[in-house]
């Protein structure tokens, strides 16, 4: 397919839902670049970090929720084409939330394409995963070819529940739009690797977040594992290209059946590697530990079960902030742990897809962007030294002033074994807060010269932990 890079989109309209979103905020920008007439970002949040950025190049944020038909009816009104990014439940606790990853997934896209065959929309493009095909067996350089998964194997709802929905999106398509004088819907589907890029926010952030805390204590899977990545522009170009593929009105081939009508597509980089791998210069060049162990898939799964368990146990509790995410989940055992890849070649035979950010240029964009957010924010020690200050102050504090009751007397009898008399221990307690006082007024006055925004976290985590806080700080002003 040749056409030019503003064809089908010039003096049109667009909805992207999602479009608040890492990838949606990406396309948004894209499409007013290439002449759109008007694009409409339809999302659950009222804001996200890319607000500002969308509502400077023009874009129309709509709030709405897809499981609410008339919100989604409201959105696509007037709408040439549809791009459907909006998901829940990808990874972590979220994932365990089937009642809304079912509304949302399901119901949803149930609600888009109705809105589309009402509103004469004649273009919908689906964002689908990888998964409607995957569910832990190995495929090495897979095509469009191979059968869906079967529903009833699916270890998470998130891939089952975009199974069920791709299914339904290419099931309409061609289907007559109402009062529109025979003209139809066409759809497709787009099936994105794991996605990366500056200011992703599924993947990495938990990443470096457990990295940061030293909770990335082993790699899952043989070292020869490999699978897909997809850098945010190349797929933000696959979405445009396979919305092109849907016109059924360009000159030269008015009345053909569109290309991309009813077809999935497979979207990467094209470069298969280990996870571990792909990650190793994000987390060196942010001074994080790597995995140094390797666990087994089947141990892992074990210990994704374990975590399966306790999350569904607290499955009220689940969309509540301070319930920290699970470390591992059984479905994202097999994401890293099992080899599975696949061949863009219809997309590129189809739709003229070419990757146009090579691996190597999109992490290292990405490394810049996380070292400048690294810049910005208070760093500090993994969860060791914190469980083990916290827990030798509160002992020594105890052990000092508290009555004998409960745990006290433990307390007091170990810190007797060490420090021979109680005014031995109290002086000890008296001097390690005055010894943190002392270095916690130091990295306030330090911090209001090396990082500003944070003194007052610098001072107050330095107060908490004393020099393991301090040592990052100085590091920072070193550099």
């Amino acid at each position: 397919m040749h056409l030019s890079e503003n064809e089908g989109i010039e003096g049109n309209t667009f909805v992207v839902t999602g479009g608040l979103g890492f990838v949606g905020s990406a396309l948004c920008v894209e499409l007013i670049r290439r002449g759109a007439r008007q694009v409409k970002a339809f999302d659950l949040r009222s804001s996200s970090p890319w607000s500002n950025l969308l509502t400077s190049h023009g874009v129309l944020c709509i709030q709405g929720d897809l499981a609410r038909k008339k919100d989604v009816e409201k959105a696509l009104r007037g709408a040439d084409c549809v791009f459907h990014l909006a998901s829940y439940g990808m990874s972590g606790k979220e994932m365990m939330q089937f009642g809304r990853v079912d509304e949302v997934n399901i119901n949803g896209t149930c609600h888009v394409l109705e809105a589309c065959l009402d509103s004469g929309i004649r273009r919908l493009v689906y964002a689908s995963t990888y998964n409607v095909v995957f569910g832990g067996q190995e495929i090495l350089n897979g095509n469009e070819a191979l059968p869906y998964f079967p529903i009833d194997r699916h270890l998470d709802s998130y891939a089952r529940s975009k199974s069920i929905a791709e299914q339904l999106v290419l099931k309409y398509n061609g289907r007559p739009l109402k009062n529109s004088n025979g003209q139809r819907l066409y759809t497709c589907a787009v099936r994105p690797a794991a996605i990366y890029g500056p200011g992703e926010e599924r993947h990495f952030p938990r990443i470096i977040s457990l990295a940061k805390l030293g909770l990335l204590p082993f790699r899952i899977g043989d070292a020869n594992v490999k699978t897909d990545w997809v850098y945010v522009d190349n797929l933000v170009l696959a979405l445009i290209l396979a919305s092109m593929g849907l016109l059924d009105d360009i000159p030269g081939r008015r009345g053909e059946h569109p290309i991309a009508a009813g077809q999935p597509y497979f979207i990467s980089d094209g470069s298969p590697i280990n996870s571990f791998e792909f990650l190793r210069p994000l987390l060196r060049s942010l001074d994080y530990d790597l995995p140094k162990a390797s666990l087994s898939v089947s141990h892992a799964l074990t210990v994704g079960k374990i975590f399966s368990a306790i999350y569904t146990i607290l499955y009220p509790w689940l969309n509540r902030r301070w319930l920290p995410q699970p470390l591992v989940l059984p479905a994202e055992v097999y994401k890293v742990g099992v080899t599975h890849y696949f061949s863009f070649l219809k997309a590129k035979e189809e739709l003229g897809y070419v990757p146009m950010v090579t691996p190597r240029e999109g992490m290292a964009a990405t490394i810049q962007y996380w070292q400048e957010r690294k810049r910005k924010t208070l760093d500090g020690p993994t969860i060791y030294p914190w469980l083990f200050v916290l827990t030798g102050m509160s002992i020594l504090f105890c052990a000092s002033f508290l009555p004998d009751i409960g745990p006290v007397p433990l307390f007091k009898g170990l810190c007797l074994f060490f420090l021979r008399s109680m005014w031995m221990t109290r002086t000890v307690f008296i001097l390690a807060v005055a010894a943190h006082a002392g270095e916690a007024v130091y990295a306030w006055r330090l911090a209001k010269r090396v990082d500003p925004a944070n003194a007052k976290a610098w001072c107050c985590q330095t107060f908490i932990l004393g020099y393991p806080s301090l040592h990052f700080l100085l590091k920072r002003a070193k550099h």
